[in-house]
């Protein structure tokens, strides 16, 4: 198995020994303010440390998700309870409370590893749910995994990981239920998830993260096939660009004279500092007319003409180079970058930093179109 990176590691370790710490502390609080009606059940239960790994180390898996670990705990709680209140001896129990709740998680689509050690802490805490009864499945197993739960969504969030994981069939980037362009010609997420079925990997792997390995794994078969073409030899070189003090109403102007759709933004050493799209002007204008309640024309009127003060500058608007090529690259790469990214054109940055050129979805378009893109294999 790969080594994690050592940053995504201490992330991981961090959020779960927090999450536990703080659920541990806040369950701990409550348990004392209710102690006299609740003697047992607000506390940790072991088998919640193997599901903080699965939530905080792998939260991408099919077996960390949301309802995997709270139904298939608490389900798992369920089965043993009722293993232990039929009378059976405590290793016969175990062995029924073990295999009903893996046969219980499977039925429920909640698979979910820690389930089976959540049955066997049930059984072996046989007392307690003499005490509690079916109570026990609720608090401490429901409310534990929970609350472990709703801090795995907000650690991943603000650590930049995506938790829950989003499912195929969900809108693309614009809005709509279309598959994006690139993908449109593949598997389709029913296709992608019969081959994990097939192949019993559906626990290992989610259908989406399948799909996006399929996805990086043509854009390397697109850069074979394209042979030796560089970003390099089809950027445009001759560039209109724009610095950060350069007035809207000039840059909306280079928009008109030029058609273009993309302009960089450059500093005094033809470095890349931005790009400016004609989205961005709209979208301005439209957060000025809602903002003063006025009309959309009138709002990007006086954006442009400045009638409310000092002229409006490029760097007001601007926004971050985002993905950019080296010349040398092949244009594989801008096969996925200019797919449906939300950008109409990539820069291509020189090593020393300096803007070399920019690739737009013309020059993608008339490349491809002057190659056999699928040549047999040699």
């Amino acid at each position: 198995m790969a080594r994690p990176r050592f940053v995504e590691a201490v992330r991981a370790g961090a959020g779960a020994g927090l999450a536990l710490a703080l659920s541990g502390f806040l369950l701990l609080s409550v348990h004392h303010q209710l102690a006299t009606d609740l003697p047992h059940g607000l506390l940790l239960i072991a088998p919640l440390g193997a599901s903080a790994f699965l939530l905080f180390a792998v939260p991408n898996s099919p077996l960390a998700q949301p309802w995997s670990a709270i139904v298939g705990n608490t389900a798992s709680a369920l089965i043993a309870i009722t293993a232990i209140l039929s009378g059976l001896p405590q290793l016969a129990a175990v062995g029924v409370a073990i295999t009903g709740s893996i046969l219980a998680m499977a039925m429920l689509r909640a698979m979910h590893p820690p389930g089976a050690a959540v049955a066997l802490a049930t059984v072996l805490s046989e007392q307690m749910v003499h005490d509690l009864g079916y109570s026990f499945a609720l608090a401490p197993v429901l409310l534990d995994t929970s609350l472990l739960v709703v801090l795995a969504i907000v650690w991943n969030r603000l650590t930049g990981r995506v938790y829950p994981f989003r499912q195929p069939g969900e809108a693309n980037t614009h809005g709509t239920r279309d598959r994006p362009p690139q993908s449109r010609l593949g598997l389709s997420p029913e296709a992608l998830a019969g081959i994990l079925e097939r192949y019993r990997l559906s626990a290992n792997i989610g259908t989406e993260d399948f799909g996006r390995l399929l996805a990086e794994a043509e854009t390397e078969a697109a850069r074979l096939h394209v042979g030796g073409l560089t970003c390099g030899e089809i950027m445009s070189k001759d560039l209109t660009t724009v610095t950060p003090q350069t007035r809207l109403r000039d840059v909306a102007e280079l928009f008109r004279r030029h058609r273009f759709k993309t302009l960089p933004v450059t500093g005094p050493q033809g470095q890349l500092l931005g790009v400016i799209t004609q989205n961005d002007l709209i979208q301005r204008a439209r957060d000025a007319a809602i903002l003063n309640q006025s009309g959309f024309a009138r709002s990007l009127s006086g954006l442009l003409l400045a009638r409310r003060g000092a002229p409006h500058h490029a760097e007001e608007i601007m926004s971050p180079p985002g993905d950019t090529v080296a010349p040398g690259e092949s244009i594989g790469i801008l096969v996925r970058l200019l797919a449906d990214g939300g950008v109409q054109a990539v820069p291509v940055v020189a090593p020393d930093g300096s803007l070399a050129g920019i690739v737009t979805r013309s020059d993608l378009l008339a490349a491809l179109a002057h190659m056999p893109l699928w040549r047999p294999p040699n």
